[in-house]
C-alpha cells in the first residue's frame, strides 16, 4: 500500500474527475483510479483525423506542428498527399511512442505490478476475490471501461446497442479502444522484460486483451461506411502491437490461450471487415448525387469524394505496409487494396467528368483531382524536380487547348492588302478581345487549389495566348499603336491570366 500512497501524492493534481469508488478502490486493495487516464485520453491516434488537418493544411500552404513541440513545414508547393502522408504516419508514430513512454511510466510507478497481483489475488489459483473487478479497475485507467460496462449492462444486446450509435460516436470508441490495446501491450512488453513473474504478468495480459477482443467482435457488424478509417487505424494498431512484440523477442506461448494468438485472430478478423466495408464505401460514392451538381458549383476543385477515398487510400498503404512486419502467412494481410483504389478512383473520376457539359471545366476537373490522386504514388518533391505526371499533362493540354485555343484562333495571320486588310485585321482583333475577356470572365473564379498547379497552369495559358497576342501585334505595328493605347495590351492581358483561379 505504500507505493499507492507515494502515487497518489505525486499525482494529486490529477486526480479531480477521479470517481467516488476510487477511495472504496484502494482499500479493497487496488491502486486508486485517474492516475493516468486523463494523460492517455489526450493522446491522438487516429491518423484519420490527423490526416484532415494536414490535408487542409497543405493545400492552404500553412504548416503544421504538433502539440508536443515538435514541428515540420508542409507548404503545398513543395508537398502534395505524399507527404501528408508521412506526417500523419510521423504524427501517429508519435501519438504511439506517448502511449509506450506513459506504459512505461506506469511500470515504473508499479501500477502496472500492482493490477497484476491484484489480478492473480482474485483469479481461481488465488481464491481471492473477483478477478473482473481488477480489470475493471484496469480498463477504467485505461480509458476503455466503456468495454466491459456496455456488455455487462446489455449483454446480449449489446451489439444492438452499437449499431444505433451515430458513425462520430464510434469512432470515439475506436479511439479509446486503440489507445487501450497500445498502453496494454506496451505494458506487457515493459513489465515481462523486467518482472520474474512472467505467469502472472502473461495470464493478466491475456485476459485484457482477450475482454478487448470481444470489443472487436461486437464493433465490426455495428461499423457504418464512415468508419472505414476506423476499421483501418485498428488494424494498423494490431499490426504493431504484434510487431513490437516480436521485436521485444518475449518468449510468449502461441496456444489459442495466448497473448500473441489472440492479437492474430485480431488481425485476421480486422482484414475480413475492411474490404467489405470498403465495398460499401463505393457503393455509397457511385450513388451519389453530388458530382453533376458539386463539379461546377464548385469550379472543377478537388471533390469532396476524391479526398474520402484518397485517406482511405492512404490508410490502406499504411495497413498493407504494417502487415508486411507480420511473421504470418497471408490469411491476416491485406490485399493489394491500394492499388486496386488507385485505378478504381482514376476511373471513376473520368466516369463521372462526363456528367459536366463544359468541355474546360470537366478537364479542368479531371486536372485537378488526377493531380490531388497522383500525389499518393509520388515521392515527395521539390524546386526543379517537380513535375507532372503524362496523364495531368494530357488533362491540362486538353484544356489549354479547347479553352483558349479558341481566342487565340481569333487574330487571323492572314496578310490583305490596303484597307480591306485593315478591316479584317482591326475585325479580329476586336472578336480576339470579345472572346479573351468572355472566357476570363466565366473561368477567373474556378478552383486550382494546389499552388504550384495554379502557377504553372497560368504560365501555359500565358504562354500560348499573350505570346501569341505579342506576335499578331508585331505583324500589325498599327493594331499595336491603338492597343498599346488602351486596357487590352499584351502585359494588361497578361495581368489578368495571372488572377486566373483565385481561390
Amino acid at each position: 500500500m505504500a507505493f499507492i500512497h507515494t502515487v497518489a501524492a505525486s499525482k494529486a493534481g490529477r486526480l479531480a474527475s477521479v470517481p467516488e469508488e476510487s477511495a472504496d478502490s484502494s482499500a479493497a486493495g487496488y491502486p486508486l483510479c485517474g492516475l493516468y487516464r486523463d494523460s492517455i485520453g489526450r493522446v491522438a491516434v487516429s491518423r484519420a483525423q490527423i490526416r484532415s488537418t494536414l490535408f487542409s493544411l497543405s493545400q492552404s500552404g500553412r504548416s503544421y506542428s504538433s502539440d508536443s513541440g515538435a514541428s515540420n513545414s508542409c507548404p503545398s508547393s513543395h508537398s502534395g498527399i505524399s507527404s501528408v502522408a508521412s506526417l500523419s504516419g510521423s504524427a501517429a508514430e508519435l501519438g504511439n511512442h506517448e502511449l509506450k513512454m506513459i506504459a512505461r511510466r506506469m511500470v515504473c510507478d508499479g501500477y502496472t505490478q500492482c493490477m497484476v497481483q491484484a489480478f492473480n489475488a482474485a483469479s481461481p489459483l488465488g481464491n481471492n476475490g473477483d478477478p473482473d473487478r481488477a480489470l475493471e479497475t484496469w480498463f477504467f485507467e485505461l480509458d476503455v471501461d466503456c468495454v466491459l460496462q456496455i456488455r455487462e449492462k446489455y449483454g446480449s444486446q449489446w451489439q444492438l446497442l452499437l449499431q444505433d450509435r451515430s458513425a462520430l460516436s464510434l469512432q470515439d470508441l475506436v479511439e479509446r479502444w486503440i489507445r487501450g490495446l497500445t498502453v496494454i501491450v506496451h505494458s506487457m512488453i515493459e513489465l515481462l522484460s523486467t518482472s520474474c513473474e512472467m505467469k502472472a504478468a502473461e495470464r493478466f495480459g491475456e485476459a485484457s486483451i482477450s475482454k478487448m477482443l470481444i470489443f472487436v467482435d461486437a464493433i465490426v457488424p455495428a461499423l457504418k461506411v464512415e468508419n472505414l478509417r476506423a476499421v483501418l487505424d485498428m488494424y494498423i494498431c494490431v499490426c504493431r502491437a504484434l510487431h513490437n512484440i516480436e521485436k521485444s523477442n518475449m518468449c510468449l506461448e502461441s496456444d489459442e490461450e495466448g497473448i500473441v494468438f489472440s492479437l492474430f485472430r485480431l488481425v485476421n478478423k480486422l482484414s475480413e471487415a475492411i474490404p467489405k466495408t470498403m465495398e460499401k464505401v463505393r457503393t455509397l460514392i457511385e450513388d451519389d448525387d453530388s458530382w453533376a451538381i458539386e463539379i461546377p458549383r464548385r469550379g472543377g476543385e478537388v471533390h469532396m469524394n476524391t479526398r474520402l477515398i484518397a485517406d482511405y487510400i492512404v490508410s490502406l498503404g499504411e495497413a498493407e505496409a504494417g502487415s508486411t512486419f507480420l511473421s504470418i502467412n497471408n490469411s491476416g494481410r491485406l490485399p493489394h487494396g491500394r492499388d486496386d483504389t488507385i485505378r478504381y478512383l482514376k476511373n471513376l473520376l473520368l466516369r463521372k467528368s462526363e456528367l459536366c457539359s463544359d468541355p474546360s471545366l470537366r478537364y479542368l476537373f479531371l486536372l485537378n483531382n488526377s493531380h490531388f490522386v497522383a500525389q499518393l504514388t509520388k515521392p515527395c518533391e521539390s524546386g526543379n524536380d517537380w513535375k507532372l505526371t503524362t496523364e495531368c499533362q494530357q488533362y491540362m493540354d486538353s484544356y489549354a487547348y479547347v479553352s483558349w485555343a479558341p481566342v487565340l484562333s481569333c487574330v487571323s495571320k492572314s496578310h490583305y492588302p490596303g484597307p480591306l486588310g485593315r478591316w479584317f485585321n482591326t475585325s479580329s482583333l476586336a472578336k480576339f478581345q470579345s472572346v479573351f475577356h468572355k472566357v476570363y470572365k466565366a473561368q477567373r473564379f474556378w478552383k486550382v487549389p494546389d499552388p504550384r498547379l495554379r502557377s504553372l497552369l497560368r504560365k501555359t495559358i500565358i504562354n500560348k495566348v499573350i505570346l501569341g497576342y505579342r506576335y499578331y501585334l508585331k505583324e500589325h505595328p498599327e493594331l499595336e499603336k491603338q492597343v498599346n493605347g488602351g486596357n487590352n495590351s499584351p502585359d494588361d492581358l497578361e495581368e489578368m491570366l495571372g488572377e486566373l483561379f483565385e481561390r
